[in-house]
């Protein structure tokens, strides 16, 4: 079955979304930095302040191809900046960049890989849309509910998840890094089997 999956180009820049500094580091809407730490952490590597890039950043030899790993510290809604600056140094193009984010649309205990599409009121996603001039990035959302109301959304994701989101949203991003290696190598609709199944 696996020969019939179309390729897609490898992964060489994650970048993991959330706002940095303590009061933040157990809200909703640093889900993205969870996971990133989790793959850095998992694989041994650390990362480093770089001033130029707006962010930490650690680099890695995942599955036999080099990566970026950054997790922007200049708050959510100006992520780009530091997004776009990495990718212009390093020569990384839009299909070959994944943004790990805090999803409203899922409930918690889901996660989900796709190419492109709008921000849905996500600011970091804006910023990073307005900053690459594309929509055309991979995006591994995962998954942290609804408030039910527009007007609580702000508050909600500057929020902990209650303990019984936490347990289901950290098995969502396990089953997330269980697919990672397929994600780095480009093998997408494999990733994407595997991870929208469970």
């Amino acid at each position: 079955m696996a020969g019939f999956f179309i390729m897609s180009e490898p992964i060489k820049l994650i970048v993991g979304l959330g706002n940095p500094g303590r009061e933040y580091e157990a809200t909703r809407h640093n889900a993205g930095f969870w996971w990133v730490d989790e793959l850095v952490r998992s694989h041994s590597f650390n990362f480093k302040t770089e001033s130029k890039f707006h962010g930490l950043v650690a680099r890695a030899n995942l599955h036999g191809h080099e990566v970026q790993l950054l997790k922007p510290q200049t708050f959510m809604n100006v992520s780009g900046r530091s997004v776009v600056a990495l990718a212009l140094f390093y020569k990384i193009l839009p299909d070959q960049i994944l943004v790990v984010h805090d999803e409203l649309d899922l409930p918690p205990g889901s996660a989900k890989l796709k190419l492109g599409g709008g921000h849905g009121g996500h600011n970091g996603l804006k910023d990073i849309i307005a900053h690459l001039g594309t929509k055309e990035f991979w995006r591994l959302r995962v998954g942290v509910g609804h408030p039910g109301e527009r007007s609580e959304v702000v508050n909600y994701v500057l929020n902990a998840p209650r303990k019984e989101e936490q347990v289901l949203i950290e098995e969502a991003m396990q089953r997330a890094q269980d697919v990672a290696p397929l994600i780095i190598e480009g093998k997408m609709e494999a990733a994407m089997l595997k991870l929208h199944s469970a």
